[in-house]
């Protein structure tokens, strides 16, 4: 007597299956697995798939997938499975409200940075043009490129230039300058530091969201951040304050007269990065919390 083989038991779904029972089945998959809000993952990831907006689901919930369907569901749902964020499943995040790119080249945006690029944009809106040209804006460690991009979004009379150590995250930022129309705002430099910014180079504003990470607490991180991020975006150093430091001692020269540098802080580092700002004879204004009241982000300035 012939007998069908039994389907994996690490595969989430069957072959014939409708909306409803898809979404449920993958939900439960995904919840054995630790993933959060894992009826809404799986909801995104059948929105992909049967390419309509997360809500048609809800109006077509009898449809029955396709064995074409269902098996790329099945490949996207286990990826998330094993805890590949969701964002690099999707190629794209949403910050600020603009569609970017993101892979394991960046560091996949965080919604406390949409109030550090919130902070930046309403500073630059209330300064005059400058005699000389455009306000220019300095975005180190660029990453994917979505703080630069939703500046020059926000601020059309703006220039940026964003700088980052990695090429390859660099290629992303441009990939996302050019999906919103703004690469010809936005110049981009392969950086270690400030070691490739010409001599002399002004900013009125400059803003950062540096590895902020104590490098044994990379290990601890949730496996989407610890094994998908990359590393170098992620370690700032043995006590997280490493390009901290560093902001603090070199950025001044770089600052134009009135200008504002802002940054993003880890949780717990506030009072730790305002002395070594402090020190360096930097005039901190405030310390702006995040969604969940934890001090986020410092603005400062020069005499």
């Amino acid at each position: 007597m012939l007998r069908h083989s039994a389907k994996p038991a690490s595969s989430p779904l069957p072959s014939a299956v409708t909306v409803i029972e898809v979404i449920q089945r993958s939900a439960e998959f995904l919840a054995r697995k630790g993933v959060d809000s894992p009826r809404l993952q799986a909801e995104l990831l059948l929105a992909q798939v049967l390419k309509l907006p997360r809500m048609q689901l809800y109006l077509d919930f009898q449809r029955q997938l396709t064995p074409a369907e269902a098996d790329h569901l099945r490949e996207l749902i286990q990826r998330r499975g094993r805890r590949e964020p969701l964002q690099h499943i999707l190629g794209t995040t949403c910050f600020c409200g603009l569609e970017m790119a993101v892979n394991r080249h960046v560091l996949v945006p965080r919604p406390e940075t949409e109030l550090l690029a919130e902070a930046g944009w309403e500073f630059l809106r209330q300064l005059t043009p400058g005699d000389s040209g455009p306000r220019a804006v300095l975005d180190f460690g660029t990453g994917s490129g979505c703080l630069a991009v939703t500046l020059a979004v926000k601020c059309p009379d703006v220039h940026v230039t964003a700088t980052d150590v990695s090429p390859d995250a660099l290629a992303v930022a441009a990939q996302n300058a050019a999906r919103h129309g703004v690469s010809d705002r936005i110049e981009f430099r392969e950086s270690d530091g400030f070691a490739a910014l010409p001599a002399g180079a002004n900013f009125d504003l400059i803003l950062s969201n540096p590895p902020y990470i104590p490098t044994l607490e990379i290990d601890t991180l949730q496996p989407e951040v610890r094994d998908f991020d990359p590393r170098a975006a992620l370690d700032g150093g043995p006590d997280g304050l490493k390009f901290h430091r560093l902001l603090a001692g070199q950025a001044t020269a770089f600052l134009a007269a009135g200008g504002r540098l802002m940054l993003e802080l880890g949780d717990g580092q506030a009072a730790a990065v305002r002395e070594s700002f402090e020190a360096e004879n930097w005039i901190v204004e405030a310390i702006r919390p995040d969604y969940n009241q934890r001090l986020r982000i410092m603005i400062a300035r020069r005499d």
